[in-house]
């Protein structure tokens, strides 16, 4: 039976959370999205939060939170996802690219302000919007240092755990998707929140929203259970990551290596290749195992090479292999060794 790259995992508990909520009629924006902030803001303490039904209206709310003007520029990485970009021109901003580090796919504090220096005609950015890309998270306090207002997005890199003793650094606002390939998954949605009071006021302004842009109840209730089982389904990955690694070491292909200051929740396993994507894609499919291209839905192939040459050549030769807790003992075998016996 072939094996998928990516599977949601959703369990008995998150359908009868479902189902409930059907079966209640409530299905809509409501009580359960409410429980859902409330069971949210036990883990991150923010001040304030909303619950939206995507991440681009996330985004978006969260640009205009900083009362960005007409023609202004926002930096982001040549590896964020590609709605970045579709919110930032609607708000009549414009997107402006900075590459990724040599060892991590996100921005660096060293990338980011090559891109504030080289504008090339362009707006100055005035914020920065750091995308935790496969669930690596950059230095943040690097990123703040340079002044500039940032909006995080926690969507991929969610369940990591900081060091003992390590206090994160968090943007000005959060977001946190909640689609099908986040780290936790409503089936859509999101959650935008900040951190400090100062900050949550700017956001209360928008708390009066229209119920088309709040996140329906019947996803609340999945990604309510989400949030209660994220610490098993953390441990599941990082027994299945810990295999896959093992592997790696045997290749020529060579792995991402995370900041030593988090523990990271092994959102997914990419493997930066020695040899084409073309050439590993056709033989894992003969052993009827899907990977995929990890940057296929990013800005990589809309951003010139010559601006983010870093972000350009791991968009042509990183490649994901399938890592989520549903994965049975025998297929994180058959997985594993099509890593162990790559071209």
């Amino acid at each position: 039976m072939k094996i998928e790259v990516y599977s949601p995992t959703i369990r008995r508990k998150e359908m009868d959370a479902v189902l409930t909520a059907m079966v209640e009629d409530k299905i809509g924006p409501g009580e359960r999205a409410r429980l859902l902030v409330a069971t949210a803001k036990e883990q991150f303490r923010f001040d304030y939060c909303l619950s939206l039904r995507s991440p681009a209206i996330a985004l978006s709310l969260a640009l205009r939170a900083l009362n960005l003007e007409d023609g202004q520029g926002v930096l982001i990485s040549a590896l964020s996802p590609r709605y970045y970009r579709q919110v930032i021109e609607d708000l009549r901003l414009v997107p402006v690219y900075g590459d990724v580090g040599a060892s991590l796919p996100c921005m660096s504090r060293e990338t980011a302000e090559k891109a504030l220096g080289v504008q090339n005609g362009g707006p100055a950015p005035r914020c920065i919007v750091v995308h935790h890309t496969l669930g690596f998270m950059p230095d943040m306090a690097a990123l703040a240092e340079l002044g500039l207002p940032v909006i995080e997005d926690l969507s991929q890199s969610c369940g990591s755990i900081p060091a003992e003793g390590f206090e994160p650094v968090h943007g000005t606002f959060t977001i946190l998707g909640l689609e099908e390939r986040d780290m936790l998954t409503s089936g859509g949605g999101a959650l935008l929140y900040a951190m400090n009071r100062r900050d949550a006021s700017v956001l209360r302004n928008f708390g009066d929203l229209p119920p088309e842009f709040c996140l329906p109840d019947m996803n609340a209730a999945l990604a309510a259970v989400q949030f209660r089982e994220a610490a098993k389904n953390r441990e599941k990955r990082q027994e299945i990551a810990g295999a896959y690694t093992q592997a790696s070491l045997q290749t020529r292909h060579k792995r991402f290596i995370p900041r030593e200051d988090y523990e990271y929740n092994n959102y997914a396993f990419p493997l930066i290749l020695e040899t084409g994507l073309k050439d590993v894609t056709a033989y894992a499919k003969k052993k009827e195992i899907t990977v995929e291209s990890a940057f296929a839905d990013t800005l990589a192939g809309q951003v010139d090479p010559g601006l983010c040459p870093e972000s350009y050549s791991l968009s042509l030769r990183t490649v994901l292999f399938p890592l989520y807790p549903r994965l049975r003992s025998h297929e994180i075998e058959r997985v594993s060794k099509l890593i162990l016996t790559l071209p």
